[in-house]
């Protein structure tokens, strides 16, 4: 169905009704463009990070329940999306390069060249896997790709890690959405924002017992 076609009539219930602010305006793009929503949606929520793509692909898949999209086509627009914001981090990572991030890092509070290294590490030996399943964290999902640019890796393969992993993520969510159909609310307001606020508050349990590690190592040294 073309994004023409996905316009909204009177009759039909719009995804996007008690979702206010910026993810009301993402949600009412697309029903309003269709599959072509879809992948912008995906694309800006790869900057936005805030707009989960929990709440984005559902309304895909509903829409496509309705016939007012192809699933295959709300699919292939949210991987390619993610591609294309992946892509754009990439060259974000591979422009500022290994030593001007490296000093960038050690002006941030409670960061030191040596947490760079150490990352670094891990990105060598762990980064196809790292850019894989980062994909469907939420946050991370946004920022892997900057240390693929800085270490160059191939961009052949550092695209096919990214479509796996958003693939599998995005068809996940456009399936869940297609299969809830009308039920698509209560599955959203009930557990799209419980497994979103669950992963950022496990990213912030991370970064307290980071901060307070460091400042005990800190005092330690003093």
């Amino acid at each position: 169905m073309s994004a023409i076609q996905a316009v909204t009539t009177p009759g039909e219930i719009q995804p996007s009704e008690g979702y206010d602010g910026f993810v009301g305006w993402v949600l009412s793009l697309i029903e309003t463009l269709g599959e072509v929503g879809v992948g912008l949606a995906v694309l800006i929520e790869t900057f936005v990070p805030p707009i989960p793509s929990e709440a984005i692909l559902p309304v895909a898949g509903f829409l496509a329940y309705e016939g007012r999209m192809s699933a295959w086509g709300a699919w292939a627009a949210a991987t390619v999306g993610a591609l294309v914001g992946a892509l754009i981090w990439y060259a974000i990572g591979a422009a500022l390069g290994r030593d001007r991030t490296r000093r960038l890092v050690g002006r941030i509070p409670l960061l030191d060249h040596a947490d760079f290294d150490k990352a670094e590490a891990f990105f060598v030996r762990w980064g196809g896997t790292a850019v894989l399943v980062g994909r469907c964290v939420p946050l991370v999902r946004s920022f892997i790709s900057i240390p693929a640019g800085i270490e160059r890796m191939p961009i052949g393969r550092f695209s096919l890690y990214t479509v796996l992993g958003s693939g599998a993520w995005n068809a996940i969510w456009v399936g869940l959405g297609f299969a809830f159909g009308p039920a698509i609310r209560p599955v959203l307001e009930e557990w799209s924002g419980l497994i979103s606020y669950a992963a950022v508050g496990v990213i912030a349990l991370l970064v307290l017992w980071f901060v307070v590690s460091r400042l005990i190592r800190r005092v330690r040294t003093a």
